[in-house]
């Protein structure tokens, strides 16, 4: 089991607006900030539901290739929310929400592109409700 995870990010504040909005549907708050005077090296926020943050930004030269990050959700509306969010944060359409047959029947997924190039990626295995 993963406990956290993270992408290192080069406009820190552009970032961390794009994280606040985009995880927002997910239920995910930026629940910490600490400066490098802190850390010891560079700023870091962490996202997540309160109390614990489960995703990570820090400041610096951002990953290369570009990371894929997938939140999993519980139901197809919120990866549609997540994709509408990411959008108007700022992140660049990566595949809009909808099936995946390849991956599997129930694979419904959105795709966004952070300010960086992260492939940020909310998804839901279950069934459509009704």
């Amino acid at each position: 089991m993963i406990d956290h995870t993270g992408v290192t990010v080069s406009d820190f504040a552009r970032s961390q607006a794009f994280y606040r909005e985009a995880l927002r549907p997910l239920g995910f708050e930026q629940l910490v900030e600490l400066a490098a005077e802190v850390t010891g090296h560079t700023d870091v926020a962490g996202f997540g539901e309160p109390p614990k943050p489960e995703f990570w930004i820090s400041r610096g030269t951002p990953n290369q290739p570009p990371v894929h990050v997938a939140f999993r959700v519980a139901d197809r509306q919120t990866v549609d929310a997540f994709h509408r969010a990411a959008l108007a944060a700022g992140g660049r359409d990566n595949g809009p929400p909808g099936l995946r047959l390849h991956y599997h029947p129930n694979y419904y997924g959105a795709f966004v592109l952070d300010p960086d190039g992260h492939n940020i990626e909310a998804v839901c295995h279950a069934p459509p409700a009704g």
